[in-house]
């Protein structure tokens, strides 16, 4: 894929996923997640043809201008939308498949100091809502959404929803949702408190049914002794 192509990708898949926008010109001087790519794009060329330190300044100029900080050596496909852009971090050896969303605050990193592969792998199509958080060196499925705020350290399968810290896959009850709808979420904490509540109220019933039986036997008890 060529430069250009790249580039219309970019914008066209800003064009399809922001609502807020008005006009193309918007997206060409006043997107940051899109200026923080196309700088990237610069970064990661000078990277691979090992001017380190080039790189890493236009890296690091990228990220006072736009608060998006991605890393040289990060790979990043055609047509990813950094929406809003601020706080967002991509490591070293993170890859970003085409077409995936990434919303203020997504952090792709590492968990410690080994070398090699440390950062994760997004596959395409794949939503992180604010504030998530993508740990390790693994896979995120294509077609999968990260909740907002959600910590994922392990693997997750393709076309699923993955919320929680730590982050767990849960299910909408075979229900489509649309790929920009990371509102509507599962609670699995909800669910765990609605659980509760039943054993709660299982086991005041036994309590009180033993309660009945231990009265009723020291009515028997008491009573035949009197007689």
């Amino acid at each position: 894929m060529t430069v250009w192509e790249r580039l219309k990708r970019d914008i066209q898949a800003i064009r399809e996923r922001d609502p807020a926008l008005k006009s193309s010109w918007e997206i060409l001087f006043a997107y940051p997640g899109f200026h923080a790519i196309q700088a990237h794009r610069v970064a990661h060329f000078l990277y691979k043809h090992k001017f380190y330190v080039l790189a890493r300044l236009i890296s690091q100029i990228a990220r006072f201008f736009t608060g998006v900080e991605i890393h040289p050596g990060a790979q990043i496909g055609a047509g990813v939308f950094i929406d809003h852009g601020a706080g967002v971090v991509i490591g070293e050896t993170a890859v970003v498949k085409d077409n995936v969303t990434l919303y203020q605050g997504v952090v792709l990193g590492g968990t410690g100091k080994e070398k090699g592969k440390r950062h994760p792998t997004i596959e395409e199509n794949v939503v992180l809502a604010a504030g998530a958080m993508v740990l390790g060196s693994f896979t995120v499925g294509a077609n999968s959404r990260i909740g907002a705020g959600a910590v994922v350290l392990q693997e997750i399968p393709p076309n699923s929803t993955a919320v929680g810290v730590p982050a767990r896959v849960v299910r909408l009850n075979g229900q489509r949702v649309d790929p920009l709808c990371h509102d509507q979420l599962p609670d699995p904490i909800g669910k765990c408190i609605g659980e509760f509540r039943e054993q709660i109220a299982k086991l005041e019933e036994r309590i009180e049914r033993l309660e009945r039986e231990k009265q009723a036997v020291w009515g028997a008890e008491h009573g035949a002794s009197r007689d």
